[in-house]
């Protein structure tokens, strides 16, 4: 049986990128991470940052130095999401929100990494979780 164990980031500083994406989903930065090695606990699955030295941002859209990843966050509300993570370090990049209010927008993390916030048509809230219609 296979299971993932974690997702992990390079970054210049560890440390940084883990506080940052603890603020941006309120979970806790692991015990024992470092300046070489940091994470964030998600379940069973570990969102993890490990030093590079010499580390070269994604260039996205370029394709220069293209993304190899992304992370999607579903929001209940695009504005006040926005305005908390750009104020944790993100910044935006492009913006695909229709008139309605739904779609997504492209962010980079302080090390450079893309993520958007998401909000989908037909995805309620529940104390479950997400919910898709």
């Amino acid at each position: 049986m296979l299971r993932i164990l974690g997702f992990i980031i390079d970054c210049p500083d560890p440390m940084k990128l883990a506080a940052f994406y603890s603020e941006v989903t309120g979970r806790a930065i692991m015990e024992g991470s470092n300046d070489s090695w940091a994470g964030v606990t998600f379940g069973e699955v570990d969102l993890a940052f490990q030093l590079v030295e010499n580390y070269r941002p994604p260039t996205w859209p370029d394709d220069e130095h293209p993304k190899q990843y992304h992370l999607d966050f579903e929001v209940d509300e695009i504005e006040p999401e926005q305005r908390r993570v750009v104020k944790l370090g993100a910044k935006l990049q492009k913006d695909f929100i229709d008139p309605e209010g739904y779609g997504w927008q492209v962010y980079t993390d302080p090390a450079g990494h893309p993520f958007c916030l998401c909000r989908h048509k037909g995805v309620a809230w529940t104390d479950d979780g997400l919910v898709w219609s």
